[in-house]
């Protein structure tokens, strides 16, 4: 029983969601060519569960509605606190996010037509954006020298909350006694 312990253990590992039973039992039966019954399963999950229940280990096995899934214990919340909090202190610098801009408004676009918008080099923070996973190499431009093209990636719609491109504000969309600059105001 410890074999398929281990085996529905590294499943629920593995898994970026809660994993049902009923996935774990076709993944079994089909890793050992035979039917693995569901009370197997079952056993074998509790034996995961006690494992992890002791206090050396900082995560444990958790039941779902969906499934099952190791989460870390209460006791160490306070620690990844901190650590998502150095996580978003890690911010876009200003040219990173008018480059970023530039790029979601006019994707596919080549680094040329970014510094020529820009008037600056932004080689830089192009690197920053594609390390950082907000941009991606979408393919080869048409133009002289086959520059690359940029756009916009999944992460970046996740990490500003978009569904579809669509959903960027527009120009129109923007006061522009906010922006503008020099104009006494009353």
């Amino acid at each position: 029983m410890d074999f398929l312990s281990n085996h529905i253990e590294a499943l629920i590992f593995s898994s970026p969601e809660p994993l049902k039973i009923s996935d774990m039992q076709t993944c079994m039966s089909e890793m050992f060519a035979a039917d693995v019954p569901v009370e197997h399963i079952r056993e074998a999950l509790l034996t995961i569960e006690q494992k992890y229940k002791v206090d050396e280990f900082s995560f444990a096995l958790y039941q779902h509605a969906e499934g099952y899934q190791f989460l870390t214990k209460p006791a160490y919340q306070a620690s990844i606190k901190i650590l998502l909090k150095q996580a978003s202190k890690k911010r876009l610098s200003t040219s990173s996010v008018e480059t970023l801009a530039i790029i979601a408004y006019k994707q596919p676009i080549s680094k040329g037509q970014i510094e020529q918008i820009r008037g600056v080099n932004c080689d830089y923070a192009v690197q920053k954006l594609l390390e950082k996973g907000l941009i991606e190499i979408k393919g080869k431009s048409d133009a002289v020298g086959r520059p690359l093209v940029y756009g916009t990636s999944p992460k970046f719609m996740d990490y500003f909350g978009l569904k579809d491109l669509n959903e960027l504000p527009q120009p129109k969309d923007i006061s522009s006694e906010e922006n503008e600059i020099g104009i006494p105001t009353a």
